[in-house]
């Protein structure tokens, strides 16, 4: 069936043929998007939403200088596309470099497996998030507050360039998440699972055991007695993993963070060796399934796997055409926006560690005392440095499991941290709960993955002895 996207290409591509002599590159980005937010907290209900929005955006280029304007009514676009050009050529003074791609003229939809959210009832999404928190608050008598929140999106996009590229693509994203808190005189505790897709409403539809261990970890943490801080060999879970390579070290693979940092290209060089010799890392929007996936970024350039660790060593990073340009490298696909409000950025898709060889019981042997964490609960980064709260743990006595323990943060510096890896389990998991942020984009959807590790050295903060 036409959609009102459809009908847009005759004009996009005239208008792109109308202004195209005036700059070195030029894209208009037209978006049709259906939402649906509901927020359960505590009783009540507090967002019960679905809504339509049509918008774009304008990006143009001259002599390396960058012009871009929204707009939400058609009636305005020859308009936007005259700013966009102007504030390129009054700020552009040097070469504009975008690597070449493709040009390509197609329509790619992400195929979903199942259900689409758009065919279930508000009422009926509404009833499974009340659903959620009657699981959630009925766990036992301390959980004090509890929230729930689903939100969909599907989004239909059509890219017009300068260059000839006429692509027509759209995908449907889902994400649920829910937190409970626990208290017992003054100690709380929270819990917080979160998860997504980008296949089936089905998928959201069956967490009642994910909900319940979330209130569940929150009330037996209760009881727990902290981590005494001090520096131990961790064994941490695929979860855990995902987190620290997407969270420490795949923002530092965005090369817009490198060309514009000297000191941190010179630390990323390519060919130095960060970790042991079994250490793959890899990102892709390639990968099917995955709430990182898709066809082509947002500038049209297709879909790829990068690796971006081979046996240790720096072998990639993560590419816009103009960060490829500027680097003399290849564009890797990863130039995204979260919506027609924004201009595309270097941003990561599915981000993850390769399994190794190791069982999962073995990373746990001759560990004198250590630490085993599992699950996210918060965490934050600062350039190399990161520190990451753990779900639960259990300290590690004598290679065996022990008394789980509460209040456990990771930190240290991500560079460190890769070279004390000293186990990679043979198990793997994808984490599809991820929203990333950057330069204001909060919310990007994205995938995690990875094995178990075990790593030396490793600060782990909770109670001073």
């Amino acid at each position: 069936m036409p959609t009102l996207l459809t009908d847009l290409k005759n004009l996009l591509a005239d208008l792109i043929e109308r202004y195209r002599s005036q700059v070195d590159y030029l894209a208009i980005r037209v978006e049709e998007a259906e939402e649906t937010d509901i927020l359960l907290r505590g009783d009540r209900i507090e967002t019960l939403s679905e809504g339509l929005s049509i918008g774009g955006q304008v990006r143009a280029c001259h002599k390396g200088g960058w012009g871009f304007a929204s707009f939400n009514r058609l009636t305005g676009l020859e308009e936007r596309i005259r700013e966009a050009i102007t504030a390129a050529k009054l700020i552009g003074e040097e070469e504009t470099l975008l690597a070449p791609i493709p040009i390509v003229q197609e329509t790619r939809i992400l195929p979903l497996t199942g259900t689409d959210p758009r065919q279930v009832p508000l009422a009926d999404k509404k009833e499974l998030c009340d659903r959620y928190g009657h699981i959630l608050r009925s766990v036992d008598p301390r959980i004090t507050t509890i929230s729930v929140r689903y939100s969909d999106s599907t989004q239909r996009i059509l890219l017009a360039t300068s260059e000839g590229t006429l692509l027509e693509q759209g995908w449907v994203d889902m994400e649920m998440r829910f937190a409970a808190t626990a208290r017992n005189g003054e100690t709380v505790q929270t819990g917080r699972e979160t998860t997504g897709s980008r296949s089936a409403y089905e998928d959201l539809t069956n967490l009642d055991d994910q909900v319940r261990s979330a209130a569940q970890r929150a009330v037996n943490s209760l009881d727990l007695p902290p981590v005494k801080g001090n520096t131990y060999t961790v064994v941490i879970d695929p979860i855990l993993t995902g987190l620290f390579v997407h969270e420490a070290f795949g923002h530092l693979s965005e090369a817009d963070m490198t060309y514009e940092n000297p000191d941190l290209l010179e630390v990323m060089t390519i060919g130095r060796q960060f970790g042991p010799k079994n250490l793959q890392i890899f990102d892709g929007a390639a990968p099917v399934g995955h709430r990182g996936s898709y066809f082509y970024d947002d500038e049209g350039t297709p879909a790829t796997t990068t690796q971006l660790i081979q046996d240790g060593a720096l072998v990639g990073r993560l590419h816009s055409r103009e960060t490829a340009g500027k680097l003399g490298e290849t564009p890797t696909g990863n130039a995204r926006c979260l919506n027609y409000h924004y201009p595309p950025l270097v941003r990561m898709t599915n981000t993850w560690i390769e399994r190794g060889e190791t069982a999962v019981e073995d990373l746990f042997s001759e560990i004198k005392e250590g630490v085993y964490a599992r699950n996210w609960l918060g965490g934050m980064t600062n350039g190399e440095m990161f520190t990451f709260s753990a779900g639960e743990a259990w300290m590690i006595r004598n290679g065996k499991l022990a008394e789980p323990v509460r209040d456990v943060t990771l930190s240290g510096n991500v560079f460190t941290t890769l070279a004390d890896i000293e186990g990679i389990g043979n198990d793997f998991y994808w984490d599809e709960s991820g929203g990333c942020g950057k330069g204001g984009q909060n919310g990007l959807p994205v995938g995690c993955g990875g094995p178990s590790l075990r790593i030396r050295n490793v600060v782990v903060g909770g109670e001073v002895s």
